[in-house]
């Protein structure tokens, strides 16, 4: 699968490009004027840029072809990378912003307000409006009769961390505009300190969310509940199934399912098809007084049962992988 092909890969390069454009501006904004809450943006855009980084290389080597080493293939490599890239949100985002805006309040100092500076807000605002609307878009189009508290749960990691981003981007960019345009108003430098802290929180927010997020991936997550009920009653809906007796399932990467399970099979069913009704009397007639035929019909029915079930369990998952294409491995045992 080409790396463009992916889910997460438009937002995340749409994001990256967005944000390095972005934090050139801002930090040039923040250095002419002085403002805590622009540097606290300049900050933020920085941290976006290097997590769209890391993101980047988490899809590229998501990709990689199972191998000996990991025969169920590199998909969680996007969740570890997500993982890295929402703790840079946290203590790079975060802190640094929370620091700036509350050194900012130990000592206060001048701030220049220009137009140049409310430019700088205006440009990061379209720009980062542009990459929440892409990746609002992916999200819209991978689950379109989905709500969005749905969506944002079952959205792949990349385009998570994009979409949340960028949301709070557009957020930090208009508390920045309202926390600058105050401190001009009223002289008071504290009101822009306070935009600062104001965005640390937003980052520090999406940082715990993301984080929790990737954790359970990593950890090995089941599948969605109601993709797990619904490949239970598949199963049990087989006549030769009598029932699913345990179920265990982990995600594997972002759409990628493994499942395991424990059946029991129907006995009577299994009966039925290896020896159709019309013939099994004449059979027993052949071999109800001679001794030897009837220990050749056992071997031959001892042999053919075990071939049987596992004609089955193959029909099975076959039926499985075509209603159901990302479960890419199926191990169904019998009790």
């Amino acid at each position: 699968m080409a790396l463009h092909s992916t889910t997460g890969f438009k937002p995340v390069a749409a994001a990256l490009i967005g944000n390095t454009l972005v934090t050139i501006v801002k930090f040039s904004a923040a250095m002419v004027s002085g403002s805590s809450s622009m540097f606290s943006e300049a900050v933020h855009s920085f941290a976006d840029t290097l997590n769209q980084l890391l993101l980047l290389i988490g899809l590229r080597r998501s990709l990689r072809k199972a191998d000996d080493d990991f025969e169920y293939g590199y998909g969680n490599e996007l969740s570890f990378w997500a993982l890295i890239s929402a703790c840079g949100i946290f203590f790079v985002g975060a802190g640094v912003t929370a620091y700036n805006g509350i050194t900012s309040f130990l000592d206060p100092h001048h701030i220049e307000i220009s137009p140049l500076v409310f430019g700088v807000l205006l440009l990061a605002l379209v720009i980062e409006s542009y990459t929440l609307w892409v990746a609002a878009t992916q999200l819209i189009t991978s689950f379109p009769r989905s709500k969005w508290g749905k969506r944002l749960a079952q959205a792949d990691p990349s385009t998570l961390a994009v979409f949340l981003e960028d949301a709070v981007a557009v957020i930090g960019v208009l508390v920045a505009i309202v926390s600058i345009s105050v401190s001009y108003y009223t002289g008071n430098s504290a009101w822009d300190a306070a935009g600062s802290v104001v965005i640390a929180s937003l980052l520090a927010a999406v940082a715990v969310v993301l984080i929790v997020k990737n954790r359970s991936y990593l950890l090995g997550r089941s599948i969605p509940e109601g993709l797990q009920e619904e490949l239970i009653d598949l199963l049990q809906s087989e006549p030769a199934i009598e029932k699913v007796l345990d179920f265990k399932s982990v995600v594997l990467g972002f759409g990628i399912y493994r499942i395991k399970c424990d059946v029991e099979f129907n006995g009577a069913a299994l009966f039925g098809e290896a020896y159709q009704q019309s013939s099994l009397r004449d059979q027993y007639e052949e071999v109800r007084d001679d001794y030897e035929s009837f220990k050749r019909f056992c071997a031959d029915y001892a042999d053919r049962i075990p071939r049987l079930m596992g004609k089955k369990i193959d029909e099975i998952e076959a039926r499985i992988k075509k209603l159901h294409p990302g479960i890419k491995h199926i191990d169904i045992e019998i009790n």
